[in-house]
């Protein structure tokens, strides 16, 4: 495995391995590596002859700077575990060797960047869609490997390459959870050990709220999942919105969609630590 801190030699590497026809899979990270990111190299390491993993804490997606400033990082730990991966190349550039100019493009994609983490973190998505346009640009993979954890990153990232017109087929990978149903985050790490006993109780909502709903409307499946996350001493729901899959829209019941899925923001603790999930109710 080779770590390229420069983008021009990862583009050297890559254009000896486009010229002997080789297929190349993206797996763009901010680093603090866990099993959902190693679920993600392993696919693209089975769908592709070359795998680039990404490490790069993006700052223009951080609209709270003591977030950035706070979030983990471990290069030396990420690398090994892409090693056992078996990733080809890692991308580690500098904050100048990525934006070696301020990056003044602004990306919009309503309604899907513009609803709930777009309402809660203004400017967010444009963050997100800048830096992995340049990851697109300075990579160009055939694949790129994102987690269904950050499910409505996703949508927004599909709107962006059918904008740009980029030839990259975005490949969408189960959530990974701990063996209590927490889903598996880099910001998992930053939670005390009495967070972390409390921070389950998210996806133990979510996923009972299945049942519920099959009995109650969605507007009571809505404030239950709200009022048992709340009960519980130190999480407070950002939001809960149960949207339309496709456009992300808020539905008014269970009828509205063929496809329904509740997405969730909770503060857990008292730094607080930030943490998203969603389910689905209904699919197509």
């Amino acid at each position: 495995m080779k770590v390229f801190t420069k983008i021009a030699h990862l583009q050297n590497a890559l254009f000896d391995d486009r010229k002997q026809g080789r297929s190349i899979g993206l797996v763009p990270t901010m680093g603090a590596l866990h099993e959902g990111h190693a679920s993600l190299v392993r696919r693209s390491v089975e769908d592709n002859d070359i795998t680039v993993v990404s490490v790069f804490v993006n700052p223009t997606q951080f609209n709270d700077q003591n977030d950035l400033k706070n979030y983990p990082r471990d290069l030396d730990a990420d690398c090994r575990l892409l090693e056992e991966c078996h990733a080809d190349y890692v991308l580690a550039p500098s904050v100048d060797e990525m934006y070696p100019t301020p990056d003044t493009r602004r990306f919009e994609y309503p309604p899907v960047s513009t609803v709930m983490e777009g309402a809660h973190r203004p400017g967010h998505f444009n963050g997100v869609c800048q830096v992995v346009s340049r990851l697109f640009y300075i990579v160009r993979p055939d694949r790129a490997y994102f987690g269904e954890k950050d499910w409505q990153q996703i949508a927004v990232v599909k709107a962006m390459v059918r904008h740009l017109g980029l030839g990259v087929k975005i490949v969408e990978c189960p959530i990974v959870r701990e063996a209590d149903g927490l889903a598996k985050s880099s910001r998992n790490t930053l939670l005390t050990p009495d967070e972390r006993a409390i921070a389950p109780a998210i996806y133990k909502a979510l996923s009972e709220s299945t049942d519920y709903a099959k009995t109650h409307t969605l507007r009571e499946t809505h404030d239950h999942v709200v009022d048992q996350i709340n009960s519980v001493e130190g999480l407070r729901v950002e939001y809960f919105a149960i949207v339309d899959g496709n456009t992300l829209q808020d539905i008014e019941s269970w009828e509205a969609s063929p496809y329904v899925v509740g997405c969730i923001t909770v503060y857990c603790g008292h730094t607080p630590i930030r943490l998203i999930d969603h389910i689905k109710y209904k699919e197509a």
